[in-house]
């Protein structure tokens, strides 16, 4: 018979328990580690320059929960970026340990410097937080150095200008008309249809949506006027099979859809594991119900296959430069765009790779 020996208490003082953290500090805490992992993929995806999601679409994944904080951490530290490379380099705190985590470093820089100096919690926040002397005279000596008395003549030195667009947004027609749509957001926002795509509407720049309530059950999409333009172009019939290529991360596939009314059905493709994820959530939040997400490569696809056999259309949209989003994605941002940046060598390399691919991929396409 197995015996249990109760656990004495130690001879010592009692070992003092952690507070817990407040709504607030549990908040803050986690928002940073969520901006964080998104601007880890930001930033490595700009230094390697290979295609990324746009920094919207990562922050706006089912898996950021505070998506709101989130944005605004990433979106800030990236703006003032160069500003805060420079005085962590100037203040020389960093050691190895936290080089490993210094996308953390940066969002929590940003925050004790410009942001709102609350609710530092972590281990991270209490390391950058007890060398906040070292950083605030980093930044008053860079300040000296570059001859400017303002944080704004910093950005504007380091910084290429934001170029403001419309919002878009498109709406899903299987869970609500454009009327209603309409008469809904302009309770809040002042909304006009676009002049080209029927289930398109522009708002004024820089609304912030991502918790509007049509948003977050599927009724609209945050999509940009010209990934909208893609299906509409194609402008499918009800009960037509339509292939979708390169499907992730789903909102041409479910424009699709819905433009065949749910009718019919469409295959959506995709190779990347991680990326089929988040088609998949996307195809939940639309509602259709016509949709067969498959985990394949297209360039593999055999159009006399049965799967395939009764496709009308091919939506092919492979991956590109994103020269024509840079705005919209909100690249103008990131480390590549800043003032007096060249192009990387390597990005003469990677555009190559990328127009072989698109003719592979329009090739097969002719050919199914």
């Amino acid at each position: 018979m197995a015996r249990f020996k109760a656990k004495q208490p130690s001879s010592g003082a009692a070992e003092k328990k952690k507070p817990r953290m407040s709504n607030a500090e549990r908040s803050a805490y986690f928002s940073r580690r969520e901006a964080a992992k998104v601007l880890r993929s930001v930033l490595q995806g700009d230094a390697h320059r290979r295609a990324v999601a746009s920094i919207k679409s990562l922050v706006y994944s089912p898996s950021i929960k505070n998506k709101k904080a989130t944005f605004a951490l990433v979106c800030q530290t990236l703006k003032h970026l160069p500003i805060i490379k420079d005085v962590l380099e100037g203040a020389n705190i960093l050691n190895s340990r936290w080089k490993r985590q210094v996308e953390l470093v940066y969002i929590i820089t940003y925050d004790i410097l410009f942001g709102q100096e609350i609710s530092f919690v972590g281990e991270a926040e209490k390391f950058l937080l007890q060398r906040k002397v070292s950083l605030q005279s980093a930044l008053a000596r860079l300040l000296v150095r570059k001859k400017m008395k303002r944080i704004e003549d910093l950005l504007d030195h380091y910084q290429t200008p934001d170029v403001s667009k419309p919002r878009y947004v498109r709406v899903n027609t299987l869970k609500l008309d454009v009327d209603s749509a309409l008469i809904e957001l302009r309770k809040q926002y002042m909304v006009e249809k676009d002049d080209l795509v029927p289930d398109l509407l522009k708002l004024p720049p820089k609304c912030d949506l991502h918790d509007h309530p049509l948003v977050m059950n599927g009724s609209v999409f945050m999509q940009g006027k010209a990934s909208s333009m893609v299906a509409a172009a194609l402008d499918p019939e009800p009960g037509w099979e339509v292939l979708d290529a390169c499907a992730a991360p789903g909102n041409k596939t479910v424009h699709l859809a819905a433009l065949m009314r749910g009718k019919g059905k469409v295959i959506a493709c995709e190779l990347n594991k991680e990326r089929i994820k988040r088609l998949a959530d996307t195809v939940r939040l639309s509602g259709a119900c016509n949709i067969e997400v498959f985990h394949s490569d297209f360039l593999s696809l055999d159009p006399k296959d049965p799967p395939y056999s009764k496709v009308r259309a091919i939506l092919l949209d492979p991956s590109c430069s994103g020269s024509g989003t840079v705005a919209e994605r909100l690249d103008h941002l990131l480390p590549s765009h800043a003032a007096g940046q060249s192009a990387n060598v390597d990005e003469t390399e990677r555009l190559t790779k990328l127009a072989a691919f698109q003719k592979k991929a329009l090739t097969h396409a002719l050919c199914c």
